[in-house]
C-alpha cells in the first residue's frame, strides 16, 4: 500500500534469486501492494526469447494496477571510444524501445564503461554533452534516460558530479537517479539533497545498509530493507517532501539472504518496512 505522498515500486533485483519470469514478478509486485515495478532490460529480453508478447506484458502490468517506473540497462553511452559509444547509442535506442513497448517512460543511464579505475574518464563537460545526446534520443522515443550515480564507481560517484553533468547537459528533461546506498558508498552528504528540485528525481532507489562493514568495504550484497540499517532515511524522506519529490521510491536490494526467501514475502516486507520508515516522518501511510 502506497502512502499519500510516496508511491512504492519494486526493483526486480530484490527478488532475482527466485529466477522468476517477469510476468510472475509483476504478479508478486501487485499482490504485495506496490504500485510500480522496475524491471531489468535482460528480463524483458528473456520474456521475448521465451515467446512472450510485449503487448500482453504491457496489458498485464496495467491491469495489475502497476506502472513501469523505469528499467535498468547498461548501454555504454558515456565512453570515450567513438565506435563503442556509437554502438552504445544503438543499444540505448534498443533498450528504450523495449521500455516504451511495456509502457515505461524512464530508463537508467549509469556510467557503465567508465566505472573502473583503468577506464578513461571523460571530463564532466564531455559527459554532459553525451548525456544531452541520449536525452535527445529519449525525447524522440518517449523514454527519458535518468543519469545514475554509482557510489562504487571511480567516476560519477558523487552527487556533485552527477548534478554538474545534468546541469551542463542544458536539457529540459535532464534528471537524476539516486540511491541511498550509492550516496553513502560514494561519500556524498545526504544534507545536499535539499539543494535539489524534487521534480528532477522521478525514481529514487531506497534501501538501507549496516554500520559494518565500513563504507570502503561494503558492497551491494549488504543492502537491507529500509529501516533495518543506519541510513538517515527518515531525514531523506522529509527532505524529499520539502523539495517537492513526486517520484517513486523503488526498493532495490541485492541481498543473497533475501534471494533465498519466498519472493512474495520479500516484496511484502519491502512494503511494510518502507511504510514504517515513511510513518516516522509524520506522513500517513
Amino acid at each position: 500500500m502506497a502512502s499519500n505522498s510516496f508511491q512504492l515500486s519494486l526493483n526486480t533485483s530484490t527478488i532475482r534469486g527466485a529466477k522468476l519470469p517477469l510476468t510472475q514478478e509483476v504478479k508478486i509486485a501487485a499482490e504485495a501492494g506496490l504500485t510500480g515495478i522496475e524491471p531489468w532490460i535482460e528480463e524483458i529480453e528473456q520474456h521475448i526469447e521465451n515467446g512472450g508478447s510485449l503487448a500482453d506484458l504491457r496489458r498485464q502490468i496495467a491491469d495489475s494496477g502497476l506502472q513501469v517506473v523505469g528499467a535498468v540497462g547498461f548501454a555504454e553511452w558515456i565512453i570515450d571510444d567513438e565506435r563503442q559509444r556509437a554502438a552504445g547509442l544503438e543499444r540505448m535506442k534498443h533498450d528504450m524501445d523495449l521500455v516504451s513497448q511495456i509502457g515505461g517512460r524512464f530508463i537508467a543511464a549509469p556510467p557503465i564503461g567508465a566505472q573502473l579505475a583503468e577506464h578513461p574518464k571523460p571530463s564532466l563537460d564531455q559527459a554532459a554533452r553525451r548525456y544531452a545526446a541520449i536525452l535527445d534520443l529519449g525525447f524522440k522515443m518517449g523514454v527519458t534516460p535518468i543519469l545514475e550515480l554509482w557510489g562504487f564507481s571511480h567516476y560519477l560517484n558523487r552527487l556533485s558530479e552527477v548534478a554538474h553533468v545534468a546541469i551542463e547537459a542544458r536539457h529540459p528533461q535532464a534528471c537524476l537517479l539516486l540511491d541511498s546506498y550509492h550516496l553513502y558508498k560514494g561519500g556524498s552528504d545526504f544534507e545536499a539533497l535539499r539543494l535539489l528540485n524534487g521534480a528532477v528525481l522521478p525514481v529514487f532507489h531506497i534501501n538501507d545498509y549496516p554500520s559494518n562493514p565500513s563504507r570502503e568495504q561494503i558492497d551491494d550484497s549488504y543492502r537491507v530493507y529500509p529501516g533495518d540499517g543506519v541510513a538517515p532515511l527518515v531525514k531523506v524522506l522529509r527532505t524529499f517532501r520539502e523539495i517537492g519529490f513526486k517520484g517513486f521510491l523503488s526498493v532495490e536490494l541485492f541481498n543473497p539472504q533475501y534471494w533465498s526467501e519466498p519472493p512474495l514475502e520479500v516484496a511484502q516486507k519491502c512494503v511494510q518496512k518502507t511504510n514504517a520508515v515513511i510513518s516516522q516522518t509524520g506522513e500517513p501511510v
